[in-house]
């Protein structure tokens, strides 16, 4: 077991025993990024502008990025590309959530906003090959292994 993870109980018993799941608790800067979809630049320009993105670092200097920072990624993400703010506006909009004390369930919406949005791309993107407007895709290296 890496130090980014630790085994978290679930809550579920098995005679008398909690069961272990692994939960990754810190995630590298490729991790968030691949989480996110963005590149590293625009989280380090990001960390710039926004004080609340402020990650560790570890014993190499590489950011570390916890649970609820990428959460906050994702709300930044969302009133940036898709609510279309600026940056000094989405700066105030989450200063506006911390004072009401909904930063955390606007950042879960805006994750599950942009979740279900990259789902109906894919559905759209399905229904293109089914009627034969679009060529079938190469399967991604995730499909090949499995």
């Amino acid at each position: 077991m890496t130090s980014s993870e630790r085994p978290r109980p679930t809550g579920a018993t098995t005679g008398g025993r909690m069961s272990d799941e692994i939960v990754q608790e810190f995630f590298s800067i490729g991790e968030v990024c691949e989480l996110t979809d963005l590149k590293p630049h625009v989280l380090r320009y990001w960390e710039s502008q926004f004080r609340f993105l402020n990650p560790a670092k570890n014993r190499s200097g590489n950011r570390v990025y916890q649970r609820k920072e990428i959460e906050l990624i994702q709300l930044v993400k969302h009133l940036l590309y898709s609510e279309k703010y600026t940056i000094e506006g989405a700066r105030q909009k989450i200063d506006e959530h911390r004072k009401a004390g909904s930063v955390k369930g606007q950042a879960r919406q805006a994750l599950a906003i942009e979740t279900l949005a990259d789902v109906e791309r894919r559905l759209e993107e399905a229904l293109r090959v089914l009627d034969g407007s679009a060529p079938v895709p190469p399967p991604s290296p995730e499909e090949d292994a499995g």
